[in-house]
């Protein structure tokens, strides 16, 4: 029987994991004409030697070509030197948004554009309709909250394979699979692909991070001293100096010029508005109610949002502690995303 999707060709991004691997092989029992594609994103050492070659290693097993695009100059542009800048300015940034709109999902479209491929799909826990994206079944590795940015003209031409499935049944899949038993078994990436260790320690080869500086109150007194204002983000509570204090002390805000951190209690982190600036939204309505995460894996919470000159006003209807400027902003109604923004001010 001639399967469905025969000559329909779908370029399929492929890391090295268990996650691609497995949907460039659900693509191509699907009867899909199935090309793969190994992007150097990072400059990490030693990165992408193991991971092409593992790349490749899943392209033969299921039988299809593997290109491969540097994208290494490109990624440093758009995704790195901005998570370097967005600490420097005393900011929390998201790299994995920027990264999925500009080449997870920009230059890859345009690579597929270029060997005529009709879809394009990744192993992202997500689903799509075509129109919006929506949380994957498997909510503890949903991945929607990443891919809020991307433009959604591309939707109706993404597939995603494993949107309906859990990670421990992609794992089954690949183990149960001779030739396949090294992917289900191989560690998870890392949150952000080309921290090593941690943020701080990548930062301080391109800016000064150890740099003692004041702990002040709301008042504008100093109380303390810090490490250097970049080993900070909103609402952390270690690491630094209050003199006198009995009751834990949070960074409420940090101010990167005079590389000081304002500190207080954890009721004055309490944050019921923000704006929001360069959004992205799948919907065309300019004032509606729903439910927004203002970082990953945090609970959705009630808001009404006014949108006005590509900003938007989102006032909260829960206050929520931590709010960082320069994290994500992402609205959903239900299990829909329906776009977002990054946070400006709170």
């Amino acid at each position: 029987m001639e399967k469905k999707n025969k000559g329909k060709k779908v370029l399929v991004g492929m890391s090295g994991g268990v996650d691609s691997t497995v949907s460039a092989l659900l693509l191509k029992e699907q009867g899909y004409e199935v090309e793969g594609l190994y992007m150097k994103l990072h400059s990490k050492p030693g990165y992408h030697e193991i991971n092409q070659v593992r790349a490749q290693k899943a392209a033969d097993f299921v039988g299809i070509k593997l290109h491969v695009l540097d994208l290494q100059e490109t990624f440093n542009r758009e995704v790195f030197q901005p998570f370097i800048d967005t600490y420097a300015d005393g900011k929390t940034p998201n790299p994995c948004a920027l990264c999925n709109r500009s080449l997870k999902f920009g230059e890859m479209v345009n690579f597929a554009d270029s060997i005529s491929a009709d879809y394009i799909a990744t192993g992202h826990y997500i689903k799509t309709d075509g129109k919006y994206f929506y949380e994957a079944d498997d909510a503890t590795k949903d991945q929607s909250y990443f891919l809020f940015y991307v433009d959604k003209s591309i939707l109706p031409r993404l597939i995603f394979p494993l949107a309906e499935k859990k990670k421990s049944e992609v794992k089954e899949v690949a183990a149960s699979i001779e030739g396949l038993e090294s992917f289900a078994s191989q560690g998870e990436s890392s949150e952000i692909c080309f921290v090593e260790t941690t943020y701080t320690d990548l930062l301080k080869d391109y800016v000064e991070v150890d740099n003692v500086g004041e702990v002040l109150d709301k008042d504008g007194n100093v109380v303390g001293e810090h490490r250097g204002y970049m080993h900070y983000t909103i609402g952390k509570r270690k690491g630094f100096s209050v003199r006198g204090a009995h009751d834990p002390h949070y960074v409420l805000s940090i101010d990167a010029k005079k590389n000081q951190i304002i500190v207080g209690k954890k009721e004055e982190l309490s944050c019921s508005s923000v704006i929001l600036n360069n959004l992205n939204l799948y919907t065309d309505e300019r004032e509606f109610d729903t439910t927004v995460k203002l970082r990953y894996r945090t609970k959705a919470v009630p808001c009404h949002v006014i949108v006005k000159n590509n900003k938007a006003y989102v006032t909260l209807k829960e206050s929520v502690f931590g709010v960082a400027t320069g994290q994500a902003a992402v609205f959903y109604d239900d299990a829909k995303l329906i776009g977002g923004g990054w946070i400006e001010e709170n």
